[in-house]
């Protein structure tokens, strides 16, 4: 016999020892090949069959297990072990109905147990809770994993505070255990209680670097070259990648983003082929604003598994309606029918069909979103009166449980709201807006979301500064001491209603206070560009090249991109672009005259773009567009030098 791999011969009478003495050192992926050697010219090898399923199954490749074991079954029909390792295969690669069949050909009553406890796991698996639960019922009470299927069942039933209770008793009776710790913590996360959650998480990955520091955790995070750990046994009972994920969506939920995509690149590295879908889901949606394109084309692979994440589905629609994809969103609520029944609540129905309609009858989709707005407001009326009964009555439990129903309607309540007032933004009939907005006022008035976009309506008005201003005061206050950590537009905006409004000395005491943020966070961060100080100037100039006075805004344009290696981006450049094209279109109707010494600057200004726009794209690309933009165009040494030649016929 001739049991080889690469780099090795196992010497001659010594295989059995030398491949167990592997096993014993997980070499799993080694033996797997001098086997597979092996069973070319002993195809029925049942030593050789038996020992290749046991390696599949460790490294996580259940399918290659399940073959093994389909094999041994029907070589071996008299040893029931083979068939219980089978039917295990197979519930690991979701073959549900194939599994319970196998399941209930073992004869063996010693097997009865753990059949048990396989056919509560598929059924569980089918979302089946009645039967799960009868079946758990039936497993032995001093079996650990008995007291763990009971609180899984709850947890199903979404009897959180009673799940986590059975999982304390389990780590109480076995000791730590990975996979149960992650069980109580998500259970605390269910409960939105996320500081006793992320403390279970932090037990769970100290123990993890400590006890297994060859799954280089955290090393991808500090920009180290590390190889993939694989799937294997080890990565699975430290329970790592179920965590970090579970760290990821908790961070991402407290909206700490930079802190949720850095939980993800903490987990054992991995190829992208060997990643489970939980995690190529949350790394679609935590970098979607980075890359968009990637983010939608796993979002649209993991919607082709079986099984996916539940959260696929509605993820992938909202992000579709977020872009304004909306024929693409209307196509897979079409063709995927039983997963709209299967994963969307009715609310989330009713929100995308009305999302998806404000493309070709927003009409329509604004009476449907009103509907969804009315049941809202009804229940946030009648939860409101509810809470003032049960204080009344000093039913505290009460009051805390409607509270947040309250809060959980109203963040149900906000997307239907702006959804309806972006169908009239869009048209640019503000004042309708703005009263969309006032009739919220009740429920709204101190949610971020809806002040903030009270104050951009508010400003676009233009005759409303000063009621902008007392908005836009309340959103910059809460961040007075890191104002780099506020959108730059609304710093702009609030400068420019302090202009308007004849406060300039307001606008230039937080200029200052920014200029002085970005000259401390470019010490710390040299290579990093900050744009808020630019934004800001290039706003107040357009500002006053609406109003004609060109001379001065076009001026400030100008300085506010110096130096230009760190200034000039894509946003930055969006808006030299607009107020130079305005000023030109002015020239060309003879309406405005320049000063030479003006138009000799603006020539080298132009020119100093088209030096340091090479790399810089004008335009960031829409994931999915069917026709990309030519490389050569899309920069602004490209456009620099258009605006320059058209300058320079209009001077000359």
């Amino acid at each position: 016999t001739g049991w080889k791999m690469a780099h090795l011969r196992v010497p001659e009478g010594q295989y059995t020892q030398t491949i167990y003495g592997m096993i014993k050192e997980q070499k799993y992926s080694e033996v797997i090949q001098i086997l597979n050697t092996e069973l070319q010219t002993r195809p029925k090898s049942r030593a050789a069959l038996s020992l290749l399923g046991y390696c599949y199954y460790k490294i996580q490749d259940f399918q290659s297990a399940a073959d093994n074991y389909e094999q041994l079954q029907q070589l071996h029909p008299e040893v029931e072990e083979y068939k219980m390792y089978y039917a295990q295969c197979l519930y690991k690669v979701g073959s549900f109905p194939e599994s319970t069949k196998i399941s209930c050909q073992i004869e063996n009553p010693a097997f009865h147990a753990r059949i048990l406890k396989l056919q509560a796991a598929i059924k569980f698996a089918e979302e089946d809770l009645p039967n799960a639960k009868t079946l758990v019922e039936q497993c032995p009470v001093e079996d650990p994993d008995t007291e763990y299927n009971n609180g899984c069942v709850l947890f199903k039933e979404k009897r959180y505070e009673e799940a986590c209770a059975k999982f304390n008793t389990v780590l109480q009776v076995s000791g730590f255990r990975a996979d149960t710790c992650y069980c109580i913590a998500l259970c605390h996360y269910m409960m939105k209680q996320y500081t006793n959650a992320l403390k279970y998480i932090s037990d769970i990955i100290e123990r993890g670097i400590r006890e297994h520091p060859e799954l280089s955790v955290g090393m991808e995070t500090e920009g180290v070259d590390v190889t993939s750990v694989g799937n294997s046994q080890v990565l699975h009972d430290t329970a790592l990648v179920e965590t970090f994920n579970l760290k990821a969506a908790i961070e991402y939920q407290l909206k700490n983003y930079e802190t949720a995509r850095e939980a993800l690149t903490d987990m054992p590295p991995r190829s992208e082929e060997e990643l489970d879908p939980v995690t190529l889901h949350n790394q679609a949606l935590m970098n979607m604003e980075d890359n968009p394109t990637q983010g939608f084309e796993k979002l649209q692979f993991l919607l082709q598994q079986v099984p996916c994440p539940p959260e696929t589905f509605a993820n992938l629609l909202l992000l579709y309606c977020k872009y304004e994809y909306y024929d693409l969103a209307a196509d897979v609520l079409a063709e995927n029918d039983h997963l709209g029944a299967k994963f969307l609540s009715q609310y989330l129905y009713d929100y995308i069909d009305a999302k998806i309609m404000t493309q070709s009858s927003p009409e329509e989709a604004f009476r449907k979103l009103e509907e969804i707005s009315t049941q809202h407001t009804d229940k946030l009326r009648k939860l409101t009166k509810q809470v003032q009964e049960h204080r009344q009555s000093h039913n505290d439990e009460a009051v805390k449980r409607c509270v947040e129903e309250y809060d959980e309607t109203l963040e149900h309540y906000i997307p239907v709201l702006m959804a309806q007032a972006k169908i009239y933004w869009d048209r640019e009939n503000y004042p309708q807006v703005e009263k969309i907005f006032r009739k919220s006022v009740e429920f709204c008035s101190e949610h971020d979301a809806w002040k903030l976009n009270v104050a951009h309506v508010l400003f676009m008005q233009e005759s409303k500064y000063k009621e902008a201003i007392g908005f836009y005061e309340a959103i910059v206050k809460k961040n007075y001491d890191h104002l780099l950590n506020i959108s730059a537009i609304i710093l702009a905006n609030l400068c420019v209603s302090y202009i308007m409004t004849g406060h300039t000395e307001d606008a230039e005491e937080i200029m200052k206070k920014i200029e002085k943020e970005e000259e401390e966070s470019a010490y710390e961060e040299p290579d990093k560009k900050f744009y808020h100080l630019c934004i800001i100037n290039l706003v107040i100039g357009t500002l006053y090249c609406a109003k004609g006075n060109y001379e001065f805004g076009i001026s400030r344009i100008m300085k506010s991109l110096e130096p230009y290696n760190k200034k000039l981006g894509t946003d930055t450049w969006f808006y030299v672009k607009r107020c130079f094209l305005s000023l030109m279109e002015n020239m060309a109707k003879h309406m405005v005259l320049l000063k030479d010494s003006i138009a000799q600057e603006i020539i080298q200004f132009l020119e100093h773009c088209e030096a340091y726009g090479h790399n810089v794209p004008t335009v960031v690309e829409q994931p999915l567009d069917q026709q990309p933009i030519h490389a050569g165009r899309n920069t602004i040494t490209y456009e620099a030098r258009l605006l320059k030649a058209l300058f320079l016929r209009l001077v000359e």
